[in-house]
């Protein structure tokens, strides 16, 4: 091969990696998180990735996979919103942020599914756990066969709640594909997690999302902690045609994760007004 060819094809193979690299090396951004990821998905176009594989705890962005279960199953006709859901020992004792759902009460399966959504109860995940999977153990067999299906293939879990729990993990990339998986089959709902307050039992909770607040466009999804593993969010934001969804793993506290999930947005809007003008 001459010279010519060799420099030729190593400037195909550098434009390659850069178009592959997303907007961290086009575009110069740099996020104070241990890993992020971000998509255009009106194009299916992932506009930036840091770190977007290193292995992190899920903490309640797990919740959105045990989301997508239960809206499957009332999709199918397996269950419906209004079914009482009666509240067990073990679910009425978890622990953590929960609604207060009491031991031996009976609560409609869609109340629980917002109090997941918004206010990332524990204690309603278990209950809806155990009744749409007969048992926690069943639905978390559930919950990592869909994980496969998805192609999240670098995820386990091993409760529904994101509790920490050893060998429970997951990456950005894969919450990023479960998240828009979620989002195309069941766009309504955002209905929930788009909601700033739930109520239960004359209790009225704030969602975790500040971005719902600070983030005019921002109409999603979950946010999560856990100690070893920091603050998350997968965070979606429409505008126009456009969505995007952005995934930040592991702030060191809300501040940061909030500040640099706005950033990101920011830039991928950026980058699609720029490329359409």
């Amino acid at each position: 091969m001459t010279i010519a060819k060799r420099a030729s094809v190593f400037m195909v193979v550098l434009l390659v990696f850069f178009l592959s690299a997303g907007l961290s090396e086009a575009e110069g951004l740099r996020l104070t998180v241990p890993s992020a990821i971000l998509l255009d998905m009106t194009t299916d176009r992932i506009l930036y990735t840091h770190n977007a594989d290193a292995p992190v705890q899920p903490a309640s962005i797990t919740k959105v996979l045990s989301l997508y279960i239960a809206t499957e199953a009332i999709r199918e006709g397996n269950v419906s919103p209004d079914d009482p859901v009666k509240v067990s020992r073990t679910a009425g004792r978890t622990n953590g942020s929960t609604m207060h759902i009491k031991v031996g009460s009976e609560i409609p399966l869609k109340e629980l599914l917002e109090g997941m959504a918004v206010v990332s109860a524990n204690d309603a995940s278990v209950a809806v756990a155990e009744y749409i999977g007969g048992t926690v153990q069943g639905f978390v067999q559930r919950m990592n066969r869909k994980a496969r299906e998805l192609g999240m293939t670098d995820s386990f879990f091993v409760n529904p709640n994101g509790l920490p729990a050893k060998g429970q993990v997951t990456t950005a990339r894969d919450v990023l594909t479960l998240a828009c998986d979620y989002i195309r089959r069941f766009p309504e709902s955002l209905d929930i997690h788009s909601r700033l307050y739930f109520t239960y039992r004359d209790i009225t909770w704030h969602n975790h999302n500040n971005l719902l607040k600070l983030y005019p466009s921002v109409d999603g999804l979950k946010t999560g902690w856990v100690r070893k593993a920091g603050y998350h969010i997968i965070a979606t934001a429409k505008r126009g045609d456009t969505r995007l969804i952005a995934v930040v793993m592991g702030a060191k506290n809300i501040a940061i994760r909030t500040r640099e999930t706005e950033r990101l947005l920011d830039e991928g809007f950026r980058m699609i007004r720029e490329n359409r003008g």
